[in-house]
């Protein structure tokens, strides 16, 4: 069958995320037959490097050898069998790794990113209520903030076109300035700019400490927002005021864990330990939904009673799944044998060289890296462009989703100089193509 022949066929049956099923009618959905390493391939043979890391979730490729050959002898295992009441080796492995890697004991396990923010919400709401403070039930986040789509996650998410929708479903939260550099005034640094928020933050927290029960942010990097990366220091000294306050600091790692950073998890880069930390996406390498909500002992033991209701009763079919905990362990293997964080380091400062012409082109601003996250806004970008900057680099052979003037680039951690260097050489097309000519009003 080709292209076509899927093409008809998901239409008919497929409801897909995150997407105006209409715009189908003009803008073909792009049926995938097979992956390999940093490209995707269609059932006629074209291929296309797979920028966004497919939602960010690929880290080492697509049908990546030493992950599949892994999933394939914990298939003559075991698959999966009820983690409540029952334990199995790659859960139990996987969680003492996770905490040796965090400073954080117990790992409760969810199936998304969604999930792990529920998670992390009900168990803080519910400590406080076990300790005696179940007045401390108010939750915190950043401006522009995204945690989810679920109920509660979408509680503490700030993006309107997913919450507006929702709204007379949702709890109040609180909102505090994020500290993104792009909103600093013109005589401010980004430093400067993001003390200036943490005086919201701290007088929100003066004022309502008592009935917060917890901040969650997004460590270092905002995605949605348009990949805001702001200062640590921010992120340090919120925690320090978590602390003063009896908040507690739910980091949600979810999208930028597991070395996107640059680090393995970008809160250690703060040199903090939160109270909460949610991750999902990356954790099995792009391969098995699979979320883990790490915690304290001091959480913990404020649960562990004769009575069952100041249990924490959150679960799901397939809590800790086997094959998704040996995909993780897995991960976590090619970490230390590859010494991955050292290698993205050294392909970091390689491909900003490469970028050069990029970051300098008059229409780009705010070039900006993080560990392997590239991001700018184009000037002058005109209504649309998100959605013509997405078609028009896939017939380029290059996948991006570019959030509204923000394109940005979280390619799989195996991408060469090669694959970078199509995505400059895409990039640069565009932005000089007649296509894409200034227009007067750039899309905001």
């Amino acid at each position: 069958m080709n292209n076509q022949s899927w093409l008809s066929r998901s239409r008919q049956a497929v409801w897909h995320p995150c997407t105006q099923m209409k715009l189908h009618e003009s803008l073909p959905i792009v049926p995938i037959a097979r992956g390999e390493g940093i490209w995707l391939y269609d059932f006629e043979g074209k291929r296309y490097l797979d920028g966004v890391s497919s939602w960010w979730v690929n880290l080492f490729g697509h049908c990546n050898p030493v992950i599949g050959d892994a999933l394939k002898q914990q298939l003559d295992t075991l698959e999966h069998v009820i983690l409540a009441g029952f334990t199995q080796q790659p859960v139990i492995e996987l969680s003492e790794r996770l905490a040796a890697l965090t400073g954080l004991g117990h790992a409760f396990y969810g199936s998304d990113g969604a999930s792990a923010t529920e998670i992390a919400l009900k168990m803080s709401f519910h400590y406080w209520r076990n300790t005696g403070r179940a007045e401390k039930c108010e939750f915190v986040s950043l401006e522009n903030s995204y945690h989810g789509e679920t109920i509660g996650a979408l509680s503490v998410t700030d993006v309107p076109l997913f919450r507006d929708t929702y709204a007379p479903l949702l709890r109040h939260s609180h909102r505090v300035p994020s500290p993104d550099p792009r909103l600093a005034r013109p005589d401010e640094t980004a430093e400067q700019y993001a003390a200036r928020t943490l005086v919201s933050l701290e007088t929100l927290l003066a004022d309502h400490g008592q009935r917060i029960a917890a901040l969650i942010v997004e460590p270092l990097v905002q995605c949605a927002a348009g990949m805001a990366i702001y200062p640590a220091s921010w992120l340090k000294q919120a925690a320090a005021l978590c602390e003063k306050y009896q908040v507690h600091l739910i980091a949600d790692e979810i999208a930028v864990g597991f070395g996107r950073t640059g680090s393995m998890f970008a809160h250690q880069q703060a040199q903090i330990r939160p109270d909460f930390i949610c991750l999902s996406k990356g954790i099995t390498g792009g391969y098995l939904p699979l979320a883990a909500v790490l915690t304290t002992n001091k959480v913990y033991e404020a649960f562990y009673d004769d009575h069952i209701g100041r249990g924490f009763l959150h679960s799901h079919s397939y809590t800790g799944n086997a094959l998704a905990c040996r995909a993780a362990l897995t991960v976590l293997d090619i970490f230390e044998h590859d010494q991955v964080l050292a290698v993205n380091e050294s392909k970091t400062t390689r491909f900003n060289l490469l970028a050069a012409p990029l970051a300098q082109h008059s229409r780009v601003h705010n070039f900006r890296n993080i560990g392997m996250i590239w991001a700018f806004e184009v000037d002058s970008a005109g209504p649309g462009f998100s959605q013509r900057c997405f078609s028009a680099a896939l017939a380029r052979g290059l996948l991006l989703r570019p959030i509204g003037n923000t394109v940005y680039l979280m390619p799989p951690y195996v991408i060469d100089d090669a694959g970078f260097g199509l995505f400059v050489e895409v990039m640069l097309s565009l932005l000089d193509s007649a296509e894409f000519a200034p227009v007067a009003s750039a899309e905001k």
